[in-house]
């Protein structure tokens, strides 16, 4: 618990005040079976990440779901700091929406943090009947004590951005969110900002179209998002959508964590740009443009360019510092944002990714390097893939990464995750001057699951983190 008094609610009552929270010791992973050609279901993994205990850096417990070819991808909680003052509410419950068959499961976390055991499922009918929508992303808990969960689609796999209610206790479908015809064209993830009466919604693609990988015709065709949605709070309705330039599949969104706060950042994957959106003095929204990552002239590879392909992005506590992956290019970086129209990069470091030296891709053209960088080797393990999940130590001074984006573009861009599985890298984090630096004593290698190679993706702690919870 955060803090002294013994009748708060579940988190923390500022964004400064988790920064002093204990230190993590466990975190909760989904990893992913679909498109990997092994016929098992996908499952929570509880891995054990402090430095003192004997299991340092192993998976200490499987959880299977009851379903093959789910797709397991982001998770949520059952409430979080937005419920601070309400001392009825524990996080106790992890939510885990399937991004393809549009299952739900609500995880037990509470009984025995380090042995996590199914409490719910919600099957897809649940969704498709009472909301007309599937394939779940994001899950967010509301200060109501709901849990809100967008998707990507409708139940026939078009695209649609709406967004799911549950009961926080029950789980029991409860409708959409959004007004009836009100939802977004595309969708993706979000992130609300009660204080001033505002969600900003992201969009990727409809499920059909991303479904069995990357089409680059699918991006002619404009069949990938481009926009962000800005939402009234109160009024559960659009009215601002933002055309971004250079902002081809906007992903991950994140406001400012102070709650006051009337910005935020958005990483567009395709375009391989950090948006800053903000409030103007009329109320309106407006976006522009604050980091572009330049592209790669190359050869051996399945387009004459290559983008980054941002994929994640973190903002720390204290709003000081952003982090982001280039999935492709192999690299992280940390930016200070204490001026967020122009971030300065104070850290950068390299972790696999798909033009290291050795490899099939040639650079032909770089901005950026003078010569490709080195393939990683941790305890012994060439890293397959390139970084991609990340999440940040509540005190901002460790980073954990994992390699998986999602099963079919996985397949796709590096079919060595496939057959090897993905891994689990932590760095550490120079929160003063800057600065990224590989901790060569931890590796998850998730090639050696008793199962066979498995897809690790997002990170959570019991407790929450920056990409969970929201302070109102």
């Amino acid at each position: 618990m955060s803090t002294k008094c013994g009748k708060c609610g579940p988190g923390y009552p500022t964004p400064l005040e988790a920064m002093k929270g204990p230190r993590e010791e466990i975190l909760y992973l989904p990893c992913i079976y679909r498109n990997t050609g092994i016929e098992a279901p996908d499952y929570l993994a509880t891995v054990d990440v402090d430095p003192k205990s004997p299991h340092y850096s192993q998976v200490i417990h499987r959880l299977p779901m009851p379903y093959l070819k789910d797709e397991l991808h982001h998770t949520g909680w059952n409430t979080c700091s937005s419920c601070f003052g309400d001392s009825t509410k524990s996080r106790n419950k992890l939510i885990l929406p399937s991004l393809m068959s549009s299952r739900l499961y609500v995880v037990d976390i509470g009984s025995d943090p380090r042995a996590p055991k199914l409490h719910k499922v919600i099957e897809p009918s649940e969704f498709h009947t009472k909301c007309n929508l599937g394939n779940l992303h994001t899950s967010h808990c509301l200060a109501s004590g709901e849990v809100m969960i967008s998707a990507l689609g409708d139940p026939q796999g078009n695209g649609k951005g709406g967004f799911v209610l549950l009961d926080g206790e029950t789980f029991e479908v409860k409708g959409t969110w959004e007004k009836p015809g009100g939802a977004a064209p595309m969708g993706y993830d979000f992130w609300y900002q009660p204080r001033h009466n505002v969600m900003i919604s992201t969009e990727w693609a409809a499920p059909n179209v991303l479904r069995d990988g990357f089409n680059p015709a699918h991006v002619e065709a404009g069949l990938y998002g481009s926009h962000l949605h800005v939402w009234d709070w109160q009024s559960h309705e659009i009215i601002q959508t933002l055309q971004m330039k250079d902002g081809l599949i906007p992903l991950e969104v994140r406001f400012l964590h102070d709650p006051a706060a009337t910005q935020g950042f958005v990483g567009c994957a395709l375009s391989s740009s950090i948006q800053r959106f903000y409030k103007n003095e009329g109320g309106t929204w407006s976006v522009e443009k604050v980091i572009q990552v330049p592209p790669k002239k190359v050869k051996g590879w399945m387009l004459p360019e290559m983008p980054g392909l941002i994929t994640d992005i973190l903002l720390s506590l204290d709003d000081r510092f952003l982090y982001f992956s280039n999935w492709l290019h192999g690299d992280i970086r940390q930016y200070d944002i204490s001026n967020p129209q122009k971030p300065r990069l104070v850290g950068q470091i390299f972790l696999g990714g798909s033009i290291v030296k050795g490899g099939p891709v040639q650079v032909l053209e770089d901005q950026e390097l003078k010569c490709q960088p080195e393939p990683l080797v941790v305890k012994g393990k060439q890293v397959p893939g390139g970084p991609q999940m990340i999440q940040l130590s509540l005190d901002g001074k460790r980073l954990y990464v994992t390699s998986s984006l999602y099963s079919a573009w996985d397949k796709q861009f590096y079919p060595d995750l496939i057959r090897e599985g993905s891994t689990m890298l932590q760095i550490d984090v120079d929160t003063v001057n800057g600065g990224l630096k590989l901790n060569p004593n931890f590796l998850v290698d998730f090639g050696m699951e008793p199962l066979g190679p498995a897809l690790a993706h997002e990170l959570r702690y019991p407790g929450g983190d920056c990409s969970s919870d929201i302070w109102i």
